[in-house]
């Protein structure tokens, strides 16, 4: 088994420009689901915005973002990152959640999602907000 972190930034309606500029200075690939390729629109004016994006650099450069809806809160520079733990097994991601959520508020239980065995937000008891999720195509 092995777990990955990767920085997560969150954006209200800049997520796209912000993941190419990191291309261009980074390189890598860049890929991006708009809540519309999801079939997650919540409001019109969302739909091509960054539902998921990342840029993955060979040489270990590796950042994800999104952009905020509407229908949560957002200032820029406050909440504009999460910590994003990727494992290979629903158990592993499990065990870290179960630790995680003591003294935590729960954002989203943790559960199957559309793209992942398994996905879970939470902000822990020191205001950082932890994405938890199963890399696609693995499962317990």
């Amino acid at each position: 088994m092995s777990v990955t972190t990767t920085t997560h930034l969150n954006f209200r309606g800049d997520a796209r420009a912000a993941l190419e500029f990191y291309q261009s200075v980074f390189g890598g690939d860049l890929a991006v689901v708009t809540y519309e390729d999801a079939g997650a629109v919540q409001e019109e004016s969302e739909a091509g915005q960054v539902m998921w994006g990342q840029v993955l650099a060979a040489g270990g450069f590796h950042v994800m973002a999104y952009d905020v809806p509407a229908s949560l809160g957002y200032q820029q520079g406050e909440n504009s990152f999460f910590v994003s733990v990727r494992g290979e097994t629903v158990e592993e991601i499990t065990g870290y959640w179960e630790k995680l959520t003591k003294g935590s508020a729960v954002v989203v239980p943790l559960g199957p999602a559309g793209w992942a065995a398994a996905y879970g937000m939470l902000r822990d008891r020191f205001g950082v907000v932890w994405v938890l999720d199963v890399v696609s195509g693995h499962s317990a």
